[in-house]
């Protein structure tokens, strides 16, 4: 066991790294939201300000450091860097999957991170779909108690797991599976995509279970139906995955429908998110935080000071968005009018 998820862990990098696994003609739909430049912004640059809460936790930044990996020696590289880096700049952090720490020894570092990362919000995470193979509440509060994490998320991976060899496919029923784990286990219990996206309608069954937080990780970014096909040992699965190159619901979809059915819930906007540029553009249809994942990866194999410098230029894009817009703080960010989403103006001009 230790070995196939050491190797399967370790080829998800290679490939992530080294790979095009973003999906074909398919993205994020931010594109279509651009800021109206504010020529007298009337702002110091200087008291512009980040910070906000998750978990109950001060952050410095609306951001997170997206689930990745874990159970291999790469990942244990990768998370530590990751984990510091964190640490510094005062980001939120989730793991990869933890099935591995309770069935294997091996790399348990990759997930004990906490650390490195004493004072920040640590989300560990499980697929959802293990709660029909085995897993209930007390796996659950085992992944949290060994990982020290604010949070459980629970990933939703479907069609990632049809085509990964020995994948496992029984979705039937896990709703209210779901609803037990977030009734019994002893912290909040978000739920999120792999990069497909989740809908309103499916993110209010998940509320209403309770959910505490919806991830979107929505289509645009990395697709795990691509980066399996390239691993598969099967010629069927690896054709098959192929008509799904465009599968997925873009994120900017994705932010907006949730926010339609669920106008309070947190929502954290994940799925081919590259700068704090596309951070303010989530930010302003209704995400709370928002999540990088392969942006940070490439520096993450370096050294946790190369992950800082990303984090920074990141940190530093989304203040430039709101000078441009002349706001000093996220709430103005999120109800400015100086935006157009999909050619419409929000910005009311007396006299045209």
């Amino acid at each position: 066991m230790g070995q196939e998820i050491n190797r399967r862990k370790t080829e998800h990098i290679r490939l992530c790294l080294t790979e095009n696994v973003e999906g074909v003609n398919k993205t994020t739909g931010l594109e279509g939201i651009s800021f109206i430049h504010n020529a007298l912004p009337e702002v110091n640059f200087a008291d512009i300000k980040l910070h906000t809460q998750f978990l109950d936790k001060p952050i410095q930044a609306p951001f997170l450091v997206s689930s990745m990996t874990g159970g291999s020696e790469l990942a244990t590289q990768i998370n530590v860097n990751l984990a510091k880096a964190a640490e510094e700049k005062g980001w939120a952090i989730a793991l990869g999957s933890t099935r591995a720490l309770l069935e294997s020894d091996a790399h348990e570092d990759s997930f004990l991170i906490r650390k490195h990362a004493p004072s920040v919000p640590l989300i560990a995470n499980l697929g959802a779909v293990q709660l029909n193979y085995g897993y209930g509440v007390l796996e659950c509060q085992r992944i949290v108690d060994l990982t020290e994490a604010d949070s459980l998320v629970l990933h939703l991976n479907s069609l990632q797991e049809v085509v990964q060899d020995g994948g496992d496919l029984n979705f039937d029923r896990l709703l209210p599976k779901i609803e037990e784990i977030c009734r019994n286990v002893h912290v909040p219990i978000g739920a999120k995509e792999v990069g497909f996206g989740i809908d309103g309608t499916v993110a209010e069954k998940l509320y209403n279970a309770g959910i505490a937080y919806i991830d979107v990780a929505g289509a645009g970014g990395t697709s795990w139906s691509q980066v399996e096909k390239l691993r598969t040992e099967d010629p069927l699965r690896e054709a098959a995955a192929e008509a799904f190159n465009g599968w997925g619901i873009p994120t900017k979809d994705c932010i907006v429908s949730v926010r339609s059915h669920l106008p309070d819930t947190p929502i954290i906007a994940s799925g081919g998110m590259k700068t704090g540029l596309d951070a303010a553009k989530a930010i302003t249809i209704g995400a709370e935080i928002i999540g990088f994942a392969r942006q940070l990866l490439q520096a993450a194999t370096e050294s946790s000071a190369a992950v800082v410098r990303t984090m920074e230029q990141i940190e530093l894009e989304l203040k430039m968005t709101m000078f441009g817009i002349g706001v000093r703080s996220l709430e103005q960010l999120k109800n400015t009018n100086r935006v157009t989403i999909m050619g419409k103006s929000l910005l009311e001009e007396p006299g045209i």
